[in-house]
């Protein structure tokens, strides 16, 4: 027997977001400090295991509610499953002959904080794609599998979601991303845009802030601002074109070797965000007061975890401690290539 072990990290949306999702442009990084583990190995049956945030015994009704919170209904189990659901599917539209008698036991667990938008169900997905690519010995297109991942999503959950995180967490390393319709291409029923991977060196020290408590909401405009975009509303239409430059902006100062001057277009793209969604008190504080200390600071995806750049060491310090007091914890975010998967003979 052997065992099939795959990761997926965590993700922080540098530049451009929310526009991924308005045909504009992101730049998005891998935080590697974080990440979802897939186990696989042959079983008798097929069997998903439940993780810890699958919980469905508690010790009081509190226990509960709060785990509901944290989680959600649903833990990751209906992820894992609908992640399996749509890889047969796949290989079935695509020709793959699946061994249908080849059964396997599979888990997970994750270390990337819930409910904060550092992309932690596509991570338990992507993790979970990667192991069953390997048991079953099936390749599947890196520039495919971005659209793949989602589709668990939205097509078997019914989830809305959009590609960024998924195209970071295939890749695994920062990508410059353009969804400019022009670059709109299909193979099958996914689609694919302009995807550059980046070198990781080419970007300046970076911090990721990230609640600790029960997370701030969304923004519960997203579907409003997309109502908005799609009846061609001049003020959203400007936003989403004026993020797109901006993370243009970005990619050439990283490619001319100048990242440590990336952090005022940072804080533009919070800034254009504010004129079109209802950004949260708790996201604008945690913002504002990294923007106090002299950092850079936006958010890393939809709420309760921030990105930016520090000038030196004493700032960073300073950070931490005045994030503490807002219940966050900072770290330096690993964005270079990590690994994706390993295979340990058992018996």
């Amino acid at each position: 027997m052997r065992i099939i072990r795959t990761t997926a990290t965590a993700r922080a949306g540098l530049v451009g977001n929310p526009s991924d999702g308005y045909h504009g442009r992101t730049i998005s990084v891998p935080v590697g400090n974080f990440r979802a583990t897939c186990v696989l190995y042959d079983w008798p049956d097929v069997e998903i295991v439940p993780a810890s945030a699958d919980a469905s015994r508690f010790n009081s009704i509190s226990a509960l509610a709060e785990d509901v919170q944290l989680h959600g209904y649903y833990g990751g189990i209906r992820l894992v499953k609908a992640t399996i659901k749509r890889f047969h599917d796949y290989c079935r539209d695509s020709g793959i002959a699946l061994d249908d008698h080849r059964t396997f036991s599979v888990r997970y667990e994750t270390t990337v904080p819930q409910q904060v938008g550092l992309a932690g169900s596509s991570a338990i997905i992507t993790a979970t794609l990667r192991a069953l690519c390997e048991f079953f010995a099936v390749e599947v297109p890196i520039h495919l599998q971005p659209a793949l991942i989602l589709s668990v999503e939205t097509r078997e959950l019914g989830i809305a979601a959009g590609l960024q995180d998924r195209v970071v967490q295939a890749f695994a390393a920062p990508v410059f991303m353009d969804f400019s319709p022009e670059n709109l291409k299909r193979e099958g029923d996914l689609e694919y845009y302009h995807y550059a991977p980046m070198a990781a060196s080419l970007f300046p020290p970076l911090y990721v802030a990230y609640r600790t408590d029960l997370s701030e909401p969304t923004e519960r405009a997203h579907g409003d601002v997309r109502d908005r975009y799609y009846r061609g509303d001049p003020k959203v239409v400007e936003v989403m074109g004026r993020l797109a430059r901006v993370t243009s902006r970005v990619r050439d100062l990283l490619d001319a070797g100048k990242g440590e001057l990336i952090g005022p277009h940072l804080d533009e793209n919070f800034d254009l965000r504010c004129e079109i969604y209802n950004v949260s008190e708790g996201n604008r504080l945690l913002v504002s007061t990294a923007r106090k200390l002299g950092c850079s600071a936006k958010l890393a995806g939809s709420g309760g975890a921030i990105v930016g750049t520090y000038p030196d060491e004493a700032t960073f310090a300073r950070l931490v401690e005045a994030m503490a007091e807002l219940n966050c914890r900072v770290i330096k975010p690993e964005i270079g290539g990590t690994a994706t998967g390993s295979e340990e003979p058992v018996g």
